[in-house]
């Protein structure tokens, strides 16, 4: 065989090994949809508060891109060709504030800029989006945390801490992530109103 032969065919197997045989595979990516709930009658006693909502931090593992699954408590893997395509903190974050919008707790929620407009500041924290392949059956688990300080005083006003989990019938990464959509939207809900009952206390 020719020097030249011999280079083509070298290319040749190089590119099948790297195509998989001829077939690339292309990731399939996902988001979050998490649908607020309707809006509430405006509550005169809250209507002149106003507050700006951080972006939620994510882990690490969680925040790199791939939708990920647990086959122990100690154990993350990650699907390789679903991932999402956005940061589910930023998705939640943006879910936070529509939902505290519908609750017309406050007369104005936006998005932290920064420039302290805003009497009080949400923060918060995903700490798990993850489905669950440990006793018994498939599942997903979502849990948030948040917080509602006065950006004048700095004072600590309401603290919460939800988690929801949903089993899933079939295991698809679609129903995957819609059972993370609705397991978030509901945490979400459950925050929103235990800050709601915190705020209505004298």
């Amino acid at each position: 065989m020719s020097d030249k032969n011999l280079v083509t065919a070298t290319a040749c197997v190089a590119a099948l090994l790297l195509t998989g045989c001829g077939t690339i595979r292309y990731p399939t990516y996902y988001t979050l949809n998490i649908v607020p709930p309707p809006k509430t009658a405006a509550d005169a006693g809250h209507r002149s508060l106003t507050a700006a909502v951080r972006r939620f931090a994510t882990p690490d593992y969680i925040r790199q891109g791939r939708i990920v699954y647990r086959e122990s408590p100690e154990t993350i893997g990650f699907y390789d060709y679903h991932r999402w395509a956005a940061d589910p903190g930023a998705t939640i974050t943006t879910a936070m504030i529509d939902t505290l919008r519908s609750s017309r707790m406050f007369s104005r929620v936006v998005p932290d800029d920064g420039l302290e407009q805003q009497e009080y500041v949400v923060s918060g924290r995903v700490e798990r989006l993850d489905e669950v392949d440990y006793g018994g059956g498939v599942r997903v688990e979502a849990r948030i945390l948040a917080e509602l300080v006065s950006r004048r005083t700095g004072q600590t006003i309401w603290t919460g801490d939800a988690s929801e989990t949903s089993t899933i019938e079939t295991h698809t990464i679609g129903s995957i992530v819609d059972a993370m959509s609705h397991a978030a939207g509901r945490s979400i809900d459950r925050l929103v109103a235990s800050m709601e009952t915190q705020l209505a206390r004298p």
